[in-house]
């Protein structure tokens, strides 16, 4: 028996990459799964596509239990339609991944206002969205299990992504607070930053010329993601994950690491005098840390 036997999930944006194989995992671990994906293109756009369809005949063919959704996490009230599908197809609701997720790369000069509001509807206020209406069935049963899907962009920085990386670095923020607010009832909150060859990474190996290793598989992202929405996990709650290669790695939120003080009141000439003794040893790196695959 799997780890999830009886338990009904939702999978944002589970029509391909990342999000399928979370689904299809989550059903071989015995979840009932939503497969929510609206069919659209990388930067939003639609295709007319419903590749939602596609994994729901995956599963089932597999003897898995799975209906499609294809409503947007980006509307309030159409993530509370992905929600009720789960109740009326599966009579409850114990996991939600928080995966949809669109990009529009561009350096912050050359992107306008569209391409910043499109990317954060979709990440951040789609995490709250769908979290919103699950959680409210959770507290009502006392149980639920909630993985936010963040990013290395989020958390450490990417060139080209300030809509992307404000988006996901939020979500990690956001999982903070729900760990706190919806643990008293029976409901864990935790972030995974995953990593894999998707759609959306595709141009970086296509720029390369490399081929895609064995270990940027997007499903090794999968077992994780199953740990957490399972009742095993009860004891991991407002934490950010991820994954490298083929190691799975814990966060630690940011925290205070040097101090520079003073019986007083500072001036700046003070702060310019002893910064560096003090505080310039410990500065952070800046950006995402790259594959080995790619970065040699």
């Amino acid at each position: 028996m799997g780890l999830l036997e009886g338990r009904v999930a939702i999978v944002t944006g589970s029509g391909r990459g990342i999000g399928r194989e979370f689904a299809l995992c989550l059903a071989a671990e015995g979840a009932a799964v939503v497969i929510n994906d609206v069919g659209a293109a990388l930067d939003g756009s639609a295709t007319g596509e419903t590749p939602a369809d596609q994994v729901v005949a995956e599963i089932t063919n597999a003897g898995g239990r799975a209906v499609a959704n294809g409503s947007s996490v980006s509307d309030f009230a159409a993530a509370r339609e992905i929600v009720q599908t789960a109740v009326d197809a599966f009579g409850r609701l114990d996991i939600v991944v928080n995966n949809a997720g669109i990009v529009r790369d561009k350096s912050l000069l050359k992107m306008d206002e569209s391409d910043y509001d499109a990317v954060v509807a979709v990440h951040q206020k789609g995490t709250f969205n769908v979290t919103r209406h699950a959680a409210a069935l959770m507290k009502d049963q006392g149980y639920g299990r909630i993985v936010n899907i963040t990013s290395s962009a989020g958390l450490r920085g990417n060139f080209g992504q300030t809509n992307y990386g404000a988006a996901k670095a939020a979500i990690m923020g956001m999982t903070f607070v729900w760990a706190l607010e919806l643990g008293r009832y029976g409901i864990t909150v935790n972030a995974v930053a995953p990593a894999g060859a998707t759609r959306m990474t595709a141009s970086l190996y296509e720029r390369s010329g490399k081929e895609v290793p064995p270990e940027e598989d997007p499903s090794l992202n999968a077992p994780l993601v199953a740990f957490l929405a399972s009742e095993q996990a009860a004891h991991v709650n407002g934490q950010i994950l991820g994954r490298t290669e083929y190691s799975y790695t814990l966060f630690q939120q940011p925290k205070q690491i040097a101090w520079m003080w003073r019986d007083g009141p500072w001036t700046p000439q003070l702060v310019a005098d002893k910064f560096d003794a003090c505080l310039g040893q410990h500065l952070q790196q800046v950006g995402m840390v790259m594959p080995k695959s790619m970065s040699s």
